[in-house]
């Protein structure tokens, strides 16, 4: 029967019931649903708790006594309701409760249809995530694995705030979660960080908590002074647990190595404020997930002052480069010459990756593809999600003949003014398409411009 499927299908029951049938009389062919190591509470307050039989035309059939699944759950566990909650939730915790639990009985822990650990096959977060699986023979993999995903991460956790702990549903923030396990005076980490103070450090800026393609667990991007263990090139020797750097300041350290970055924050023609203060605001120093190591990440580095685009990563249908990869796609951080900090004038920035003549080079040992003649590096695979407009001589979207810039009206020489941003907004919106004011793509959006092919009432 499909009594628990992710929609309540009501099959026909193989033997006629009655309406005001007694739990008990269920047990007599499903026993098995009452016993095992692990059995659900509920199955003792009797199968109509969350089962009802319904007779129509001497047809029976059981069915959910909600519409969902995941509707029958939250009438017990109010907790676990993805709509009152605040902060990020665990996928199938929205709507699919049976992707991980047995509604009757279990041989694990929480009704887990698996173990969360042991490899592949047996790993019930393997099912859909990747952790730890196909590290190249020059990577690590963390040993934690091993003991269970549970053993970091309690996966209805979430809270309000962004933070990793909540975001990634930690048992710990980081570091107290790392220090269960690891010693901070074991003297082979206290050589490994060349005697530099980080029992209190963000473990996670350096290190990649499941797998790397690099020994010690490395983050992707390694800060090339780091990468080759020369610390001393920015760190003194640490004094009263505290990190010592070999300049006054972090900003002006990291100008011995980067004056043209420095430079350019300093004559910007339209400068970015948050450029203005130390270099470690913005980057780590040591390693991150991508180029140029952005912290916590390329786009919550940006979120954390631009709150009103925070609040737009809450809609539908979002831009890749601002919610997936990153501000800095389009955006210049450490200043520019154009309004809004943009790369490129007009349209150009959107054809940059959208238009027909959009050819990103490839850097093929670094796995990735830069566009902006180099300034921007991307995944390799990052075009592959990118639609590719078939443009001819500024004509052929969102149809055949339709323009994307500027038109003159040979009669009048009136000019129409168009760009992308005529019709589409640039990180989100509540529908597909990106239109403008969350608009829908149908007629009546066609029609804000186009008023004699207006329809009549």
């Amino acid at each position: 029967m499909l009594l628990w499927s992710t929609q309540a299908v009501a099959d026909i029951h193989p033997v006629p019931l009655s309406e005001k049938t007694d739990p008990a009389k269920c047990v007599t062919c499903h026993e098995n649903k009452t016993k095992g190591k692990v059995v659900h509470p509920a199955i003792s307050l009797g199968c109509t708790v969350c089962h009802e039989v319904r007779v129509t035309r001497n047809v029976t059939r059981v069915k959910l006594v909600a519409t969902t699944p995941v509707g029958v759950c939250i009438t017990c566990h109010p907790d676990k309701n993805a709509a009152d909650i605040k902060g990020t939730v665990h996928s199938p915790g929205v709507r699919d409760c049976l992707k991980c639990h047995d509604p009757h009985t279990s041989d694990n822990a929480n009704l887990l249809l698996k173990p969360t650990s042991g490899d592949e096959k047996s790993n019930l977060c393997l099912s859909c995530h990747r952790k730890g699986l196909g590290v190249p023979a020059t990577g690590s993999r963390h040993p934690a694995l091993d003991a269970g995903c549970d053993s970091c991460h309690v996966i209805h956790k979430s809270g309000a705030s962004p933070d990793p702990e909540f975001q990634y549903h930690l048992a710990k923030a980081v570091p107290a979660l790392c220090l269960d396990c690891h010693d901070v005076k074991d003297s082979s980490l206290i050589k490994a960080h060349q005697n530099q103070p980080f029992e209190k450090a963000d473990c996670l800026t350096c290190h990649d908590p499941h797998q790397s393609d690099q020994p010690k667990l490395m983050q992707k991007f390694l800060h090339e002074p780091f990468a080759e263990k020369q610390c001393e090139i920015c760190h003194a020797s640490a004094k009263d647990g505290q990190v010592v750097l070999t300049q006054p300041t972090a900003k002006e350290l990291c100008a011995v190595c980067h004056a043209d970055v420095a430079e350019k924050i300093q004559k910007a023609k339209v400068p970015h404020p948050g450029a203005q203060g130390d270099c470690t605001d913005c980057h780590d120093p040591h390693a991150g997930k991508s180029p140029g190591f952005p912290k916590p990440d390329a786009v919550r580095v940006c979120l954390a002052c631009h709150t009103d685009r925070a609040e737009e990563s809450k809609k539908a249908d979002l831009h890749q480069p601002a919610f997936q990869q990153g501000c800095a796609i389009c955006h210049e951080p450490h200043g520019g010459a154009r309004p809004n900090l943009l790369r490129a004038d007009g349209n150009a920035l959107c054809l940059e990756c959208h238009g027909p003549g959009a050819k990103p080079a490839k850097l093929e040992k670094e796995h990735l593809v830069a566009i902006f003649d180099g300034q921007v590096r991307l995944p390799e695979n990052y075009f592959a999600k990118v639609p590719v407009l078939p443009l001819r001589d500024g004509l052929g979207h969102p149809t055949q003949f339709h323009p994307i810039s500027d038109v003159t009206d040979a009669k009048t020489k009136k000019v129409t003014r168009i760009n992308c941003l005529s019709c589409h907004q640039p990180h989100a919106s509540a529908h597909r398409g990106l239109l403008v004011k969350d608009q829908e793509a149908n007629a009546a959006f066609c029609e804000t411009c186009h008023q004699e092919g207006k329809r009549q009432n």
